[in-house]
């Protein structure tokens, strides 16, 4: 689904990671868009149209809601590259801050094997929250 609405509406991920209850995605859009909200919604519109259907709650179901997605996103206008990387390196380290892995690079549904590959980070790296300030949405 997020291949399609690339191809649809394109955009550019910086950075990535999807983790089992939610992800985080740091996106540039073409020069002269904003539209963030479509994308999103025809992400997760096309993902959850793929899912098998449960009986769901009568507000959920005025708001055409699966239960799968919170009803909102963080948005975030990155400020100058030293927010760009507090916030790549806040998505990389989320799996470990979650618990889901201890070295980050065991997390394979995220970007950090791509800057790895881009030598851009050590395959070691590691991250420390102390040093990633900021807010981030959760």
């Amino acid at each position: 689904m997020y291949r399609t609405v690339f191809e649809r509406q394109p955009f550019e991920t910086i950075a990535i990671c999807i983790l089992p209850d939610h992800l985080h995605a740091i996106w540039t859009l073409p020069e002269g868009d904003v539209d963030f909200s479509s994308r999103w919604n025809l992400i997760k519109g096309g993902f959850s149209r793929g899912l098998q259907a449960v009986a769901p709650s009568m507000s959920k179901l005025k708001k055409r809601e699966k239960g799968i997605w919170q009803r909102r996103y963080w948005e975030h206008a990155i400020r100058d590259d030293a927010d760009l990387e507090r916030h790549v390196d806040y998505i990389h380290f989320n799996p470990v801050k979650h618990g889901l892995v201890t070295p980050v690079r065991d997390w394979s549904l995220s970007s950090f094997h791509r800057y790895v590959k881009q030598g851009a980070l050590p395959v070691d790296w590691g991250g420390d929250m102390r040093d990633i300030a900021g807010q981030f949405g959760e």
